[in-house]
């Protein structure tokens, strides 16, 4: 019989798998500028390409990859296809991302 340390170990180790799966990810500055670009809102390819200053075959590369690990999701409409941010768990980490790194400077206060 497993006891609840066991079982909380194994979903904390299901949780970490998955955690180190999103940051593999994110880890990529291609990827990573095409969620923040996508963070504020949905966009066509064509877009994301002149917003990030990626080529087309690294474009299509990157945003294959996202489509894989489920992060963005996808949709056409004529021959556009636009893209979305897929995952709360990604929106998540990219609002910390952008907070820490992109945000407005913080005041250091004397101690």
């Amino acid at each position: 019989m497993l006891t609840d340390t066991a079982i909380d170990l194994e979903s904390l180790r299901r949780s970490a798998d998955s955690a180190c799966r999103l940051m593999k990810v994110l880890s990529n500055p291609d990827r990573l500028l095409l969620l923040c670009q996508l963070s504020q809102g949905e966009k066509r390819v064509g877009e994301l390409e002149a917003l990030v200053g990626i080529s087309q075959p690294t474009l299509s590369q990157q945003l294959g990859v996202l489509r894989e690990d489920g992060l963005v999701n996808t949709r056409r409409d004529g021959k556009n296809i636009y893209y979305e941010i897929a995952s709360p768990q990604a929106m998540a980490v990219m609002n910390v991302l952008f907070e820490q790194f992109c945000g407005p400077a913080k005041e250091t206060h004397p101690c």
